[in-house]
């Protein structure tokens, strides 16, 4: 499958789907590892293919206030474009795990088939599966299926135009509120993932989740967080989840404490708030 959003650039081609602008030679692979170019363009390696797929409660996604008591059909692939150490899913966002071929009719069909009434797109990063992502959402809508993204929010905006219309629901990972620790430990930069909540809320269902990671947030950091988040709306749900160590970052799992008092800080400013991991 030929990727979209490649412009050539002399003997390469720049992938222009996340902030990362890639820049790819013949053979070679983007950060994300599943966009890989050829002598035609840039091929989505991934396309179709299935490391995961499980019927979740929605609240799982996690997803408070949208559809609550509903169970939802979620797929994954492999794959991500930022690097994490802290990584809760490191086996299929950087690894190549088992797959299946399943096609976007295959998956709309089965969640009509078992009488569920959304599809989660989950597990790994989505984004970096934005083909699939969107044909599969496309055809959930013509369907009456309700649809959801659980991701890092790292996508430039027109591809993430494209996909607001037809995506119902998002939790959108906000790993910090430091520009130093996106670059530093995720590889990524923290403006285009606040750019990406601020125009998806205006589209869509909007939840965001952080994950209290030992030795990487300040109280002073999370208390700006907040109050970014409150500016756009003080309905946005804010889920503070506990940290256990995994993958590369062996830090100690976050005190339990810890994760009630940025919860009740939090509760100050927002009007859904939700402690998770404990």
């Amino acid at each position: 499958m030929q990727a979209k959003y490649v412009v050539k650039e002399k003997n390469a081609f720049r992938c222009q789907l996340c902030p990362h602008l890639c820049l790819l030679r013949t053979g070679s692979t983007g950060i994300c590892a599943v966009r890989k170019a050829d002598d035609e363009g840039v091929i989505s390696l991934n396309y179709g293919r299935i490391s995961s797929v499980q019927v979740d409660p929605v609240e799982k996604k996690p997803l408070a206030r949208f559809m609550p008591g509903t169970w939802t059909y979620s797929v994954g692939s492999y794959g991500c474009n930022l690097g994490c150490p802290f990584c809760q899913n490191y086996h299929i966002a950087k690894e190549i795990p088992i797959t299946r071929k399943m096609t976007p009719k295959e998956v709309v069909a089965n969640a009509m088939k078992q009488g569920l009434p959304s599809i989660s797109f989950t597990y790994n990063e989505p984004i970096v599966s934005f083909e699939f992502v969107l044909e599969t959402a496309k055809l959930a809508k013509e369907n009456d299926l309700s649809t959801i993204m659980v991701t890092n929010g790292y996508i430039n905006r027109e591809p993430l135009q494209e996909l607001l219309p037809v995506i119902d629901a998002m939790n959108i990972d906000l790993k910090s509120f430091r520009e130093e620790s996106y670059r530093q430990i995720c590889g990524g930069s923290l403006k285009p993932v606040m750019k990406t909540i601020e125009e998806s809320v205006e589209n869509c269902h909007v939840e965001v989740t952080t994950l209290l990671v030992t030795g990487l947030h300040t109280n002073n950091e999370l208390q700006e967080m907040i109050k970014w988040l409150a500016s756009i709306s003080r309905d946005i749900p804010l889920h503070i989840s506990r940290y256990f160590p995994h993958y590369q970052y062996h830090e100690p799992p976050t005190p339990v404490e810890k994760v009630i008092e940025i919860g009740e800080m939090a509760s100050k400013s927002l009007n859904y708030v939700y402690t998770g991991n404990i």
